[in-house]
């Protein structure tokens, strides 16, 4: 859905002619650029917003972007948001009061009957419940996304005080939207997308006055000051609308499932896996690979292994143990990190690093991002042979292939790609362990200190409580679901 004659139309639609067939790219590593974009985006749109996230936490950010899209609809935007109704616990009440805004709708996906009792239904109708929408989309009158890793909530933007989630977006401009809004349309009209009206008790009208309550009470929060100060500085879309934001124009094809997925219906030629062996082709001579959920199974590890039996040479980054938040996943691809190596895969884990006493730190993408007590990677991204790269929802994990509804981009960008390898050549190995195999077949973890290695037997920073859930976690045959 375009917009024609909207500020972002007028914005947009010039850069895109002057470059044929080309999209104009930007990524966003940045937390707090990542929650001003989309939240500037609201603000700027005048006909559309189409919204698509598989988490939104009633949390600060959550908070503020809802109130963002209130602020649209009130304006006249016609706005949509479509949310995963996994995570939809205690968020009853706000999205069907948002649901009754004239120009606002709701849809949940996969919806649930139990509202509260949910266990019910996971025991009554699992193999349904099981599958989700993992997309993440943000679309202002048809002209401009923003589409990655991040949900919505206050650790992938650098608004909380606990976990900051190392994560990438994409913002975009030109012919990829179009895309991006077709598919959104099309799972906005599918069997497994339900309005609000039919799921959730009727709100009264003057309900939706809470939503913009809620966001004054945070702008209000002390703790919210600096973080707001800190949103008003950020250039993306104000530099975006000026026309001088700086855009990679590269060849651009949107991957995405089939909504069919989330009802078990789709075939394999309609699966962003699929896809993406299809667009991204054979590696000749480099892969590196970024995934917070790396569980490759028996045929992704095969893979690998015969990429680098032919001399490809492939380099993974995922989350250590003590980075993780999800232990269970982390199980499912411990018992795979012997055979990775063995074969000459070279593997990194990321360390939990506390932020640097000016709260601001460094991450394994950029020379600056926000600060936070600890953090943990969720950024979904592969680089082949420094052309051609990937960012978007999927992890390299069974439950994105088979289970869950994925998105994102196949660019070909060197530009990006090339910075991908700068990471894992300076950066990385300075905020991740690097994994060894000793001469006696034995798991080591290397970190880097001062220009020296200090060496792990044992995973470095870690309880002896929690490995030993995750070795007998890893022994159980359940690799499938994750």
């Amino acid at each position: 859905m375009t917009a024609g004659g909207t500020r972002l139309a007028a914005a947009c639609e010039p850069r895109a002619s002057a470059h044929p067939g080309m999209s104009g790219v930007v990524p966003i590593t940045d937390g707090r650029d990542a929650f001003a974009a989309r939240a500037l985006l609201a603000d700027a749109a005048e006909r559309t917003l189409d919204v698509q996230y598989y988490i939104w936490h009633n949390d600060r950010s959550g908070t503020l972007l809802l109130d963002a899209l209130r602020r649209a609809a009130d304006r006249g935007v016609y706005v949509r948001l479509l949310l995963d109704d996994n995570n939809t616990t205690g968020f009853d009440d706000i999205l069907a009061a948002l649901d009754t805004h004239p120009r606002i709708e709701v849809r949940l996906f996969n919806s649930f009957r139990h509202r509260r009792a949910r266990w019910v239904d996971y025991l009554t109708d699992f193999a349904r419940l099981n599958r989700r929408m993992h997309n993440k989309s943000f679309t202002a009158d048809g002209q401009a996304t923003i589409v990655g890793g991040r949900n919505v909530g206050d650790e992938y933007f650098g608004a909380g005080h606990d976990v900051l989630f190392v994560d990438l977006d994409v913002l975009a401009i030109g012919p990829v939207v179009n895309d991006v809004s077709r598919d959104f349309e099309r799972y906005w009209t599918s069997e497994s997308a339900h309005p609000v009206s039919r799921v959730l008790p009727a709100a009264r009208a003057e309900s939706i006055e809470r939503v913009s309550a809620a966001a004054a009470q945070v702008e209000r929060d002390p703790a919210s000051v600096a973080y707001l100060a800190a949103l008003a500085t950020q250039p993306f879309v104000r530099a975006l609308l000026e026309g001088t934001l700086t855009l990679e124009w590269t060849p651009t094809i949107m991957v995405s499932d089939d909504p069919a997925k989330a009802l078990g219906r789709a075939s394999d030629d309609a699966l962003v896996w699929t896809r993406l062996k299809q667009l991204m082709g054979s590696p000749l001579s480099e892969l590196q690979l970024i995934s917070p959920y790396l569980v490759p199974g028996n045929v992704g590890r095969g893979y690998f292994a015969a990429l680098a039996k032919r001399g490809v040479k492939v380099t993974m980054l995922t989350n250590s143990l003590e980075a993780t938040d999800v232990a269970l996943v982390h199980a499912g691809y411990a018992r795979h990190r012997k055979p990775l190596l063995a074969s000459g895969i070279n593997l990194f884990e990321l360390k939990r690093m506390s932020s640097a006493p000016s709260g601001r730190r460094r991450t394994f993408t950029t020379k600056g991002s926000s600060g936070s007590s600890s953090s943990s990677l969720h950024a979904k991204t592969f680089a082949i042979d420094r052309a051609r790269v990937f960012v978007g929802s999927f992890n390299f994990d069974p439950r994105s292939a088979r289970l869950n509804t994925e998105l994102g981009f196949v660019m070909d960008s060197p530009v990006l790609a090339q910075a991908i390898a700068d990471a894992f050549a300076e950066r990385i190995p300075q905020r991740a362990y690097g994994v060894h195999l000793s001469d006696a077949a034995r798991l080591q973890w290397i970190e880097s200190i001062d220009g020296g290695d200090v060496v792990y037997d044992r995973e470095p920073g870690t309880r002896f409580g929690q490995r030993l859930a995750v070795a007998a976690m890893s022994l159980l045959p359940i690799e499938w679901l994750l």
